[in-house]
């Protein structure tokens, strides 16, 4: 295997991680200096699409939503993340890995997930800074 054709894979397998599928389109809101952009470029190699900003009024299959323990309020963040998602979308919630500046505590994202109508599902070790956890509203909503 080539180091390109690795590389590649290795890119890939980022995306993967998440569940990410070809021709989904993905929101990516909070972004900062501080990203993966190894992530990124994963996930746009793997969906075909470039993300779209936050900016964006198009309905998306999943939100990659980047968030730090100083941005804010993490209910008012997914509350207005579900408005773009498609009906069976995902939000992926990144936040910074413990020890790392900027980590949220996994109750507080329990907490605010639930209080906003979401289920937490799993969670990734998203990239070597990053930490995903997969957010979706209960079947019963959907």
């Amino acid at each position: 295997m080539s180091a390109t054709a690795g590389q590649a894979q290795g890119e890939r397998g980022l995306a993967e991680r998440l569940g990410l599928k070809a021709g989904q389109v993905v929101q990516e809101i909070g972004w900062d200096e501080d990203v993966d952009d190894e992530l990124r470029d994963s996930i746009e190699n793997l969906t075909g699409n470039e993300l779209l900003d936050e900016e964006s009024d198009d309905v998306v299959d999943v939100v990659l939503l980047w968030w730090r323990d100083e941005d804010g309020d993490l209910f008012d963040a997914l509350t207005n993340a579900m408005r773009a998602l498609a009906e069976g979308g995902q939000i992926w919630l990144l936040t910074p890995k413990a020890g790392r500046s900027g980590h949220v505590e996994p109750s507080d994202i329990g907490e605010d997930a639930t209080t906003a109508g979401l289920s937490q599902t799993s969670s990734v070790s998203a990239a070597p800074d990053w930490s995903g956890t997969r957010l979706v509203t209960p079947k019963g909503r959907r």
